[in-house]
């Protein structure tokens, strides 16, 4: 009962209020799109990706102007030629960073990104990966609504969605992508932002500068979006959640379990770095749930407590599969409502699955 009640606390008081909050405003509404924007996006060996993408990011709608950044970084596919073309043929709107090599130590992504900040001709920047594309032609138009948010935002937190697929793997995917957008984009709306996802986010170059970029965690190989918005926070820079399904990005799902494993390995590893509240407001989260199935399979053996025990999860679950509904709703990142019961227990088994395999071996791949 008391795993249950910390679950419905968070859904109550994150989850539940962020879902239901009202839509931000139409992309024709009238805004502020004065500012022109450098998109950024960094490539190794994306050249079928880019294809798919960068047709895309030139036909966005934003008045104010646009450029895109595209680095290549240590490509040994044709992304080069490719990305050389665009440069020449939209001279005005492309252009191209070449990283040839990664200095020994510095992680690859951060290094090439940073060269490609210090290439950007205008103060506010917008990065998305080189395997997903915008939803829309007003993605540029809504993210960089964010700046204009209150007082002025310095940091933008937008989400990406996984395609959906075939499969349990990808149903998985799918949820675990949602849980973990309702933990960062709820907690930021309350006042607690932590990380973000370098798939879709956006901040300015002043505070690009006021970080002092990756320099923190630049030998760590993630960290390249979550642990720069830990280093925003204490600085000081404000920062806000742009949650319109026509501002989300998707990205291509891993295929395979093996895959996926690596990927969120990777992902997780930059968790050691967050500040101590952070860690304690996520792990407490993911603790309650994780002890909550524990100590419902260990009751499960005594017929005295069935009763009792069926009544608390029944009504755990109905409660906590409502709240999940509507941030799919809210988010548009659908899953099929009569597995989410089967998908919360796989999803916090395999984070504590995740969280040992990281305890007993950090070493990690990348590109």
């Amino acid at each position: 009962m008391a795993c249950g009640v910390v679950q419905l606390m968070y859904a109550g008081y994150f989850f539940w209020p962020f879902a239901s909050r009202p839509a931000e405003a139409p992309a024709d509404a009238p805004g502020p799109d004065a500012e022109p924007v450098s998109i950024v996006v960094c490539a190794h060996n994306e050249l079928d990706n880019l294809r798919r993408l960068l047709p895309l990011l030139l036909q966005q709608d934003y008045p104010a102007g646009f450029e895109i950044v595209l680095i290549d970084d240590r490509s040994d596919d044709d992304t080069y030629l490719y990305a050389q073309q665009l440069a020449q043929y939209y001279h005005e709107k492309v252009r191209l960073v070449s990283v040839a090599r990664t200095p020994r130590g510095f992680a690859p992504k951060k290094y090439a990104l940073t060269l490609g900040v210090k290439t950007t001709r205008y103060a506010r920047l917008l990065f998305i990966d080189a395997d997903c594309i915008p939803a829309t032609n007003q993605w540029l138009r809504l993210m960089q609504r964010g700046f204009a948010h209150g007082s002025g935002a310095d940091v933008v937190l937008g989400f990406s969605a996984y395609a959906a697929a075939p499969g349990f793997l990808n149903h998985l995917i799918r949820y675990e992508t949602l849980l973990t957008a309702a933990q960062y984009l709820s907690f930021a709306w309350r006042g607690w932002p932590y990380m973000g996802v370098g798939r879709n986010l956006a901040y300015t170059r002043a505070c690009f500068n006021a970080t002092k970029g990756f320099a923190s965690h630049m030998r760590l190989l993630s960290g390249d979006d979550d642990l720069l918005v830990q280093d925003a926070v204490r600085y000081g820079q404000r920062i806000t959640v742009v949650a319109d399904p026509s501002a989300h990005t998707l990205s291509e799902p891993a295929a395979t379990w093996r895959a996926w494993w690596h990927q969120k390995r990777r992902h997780l590893s930059a968790g050691r770095a967050y500040r101590l509240a952070d860690r304690l407001r996520i792990g407490t989260f993911v603790a309650a749930n994780v002890l909550f199935y524990f100590a419902t399979v260990a009751l499960a053996f005594s017929s005295n407590n069935w009763v009792p025990l069926a009544v608390v999860y029944a009504l755990r679950t109905l409660f906590m599969g409502a709240v999940y509904a509507r941030l799919s709703s809210r988010l548009g990142q659908p899953v099929i409502v009569g597995l989410l019961p089967v998908l919360d227990v796989v999803y916090f088994f395999q984070y504590l699955a995740l969280g040992i395999s990281l305890f007993l071996n950090r070493t990690l791949r990348w590109k």
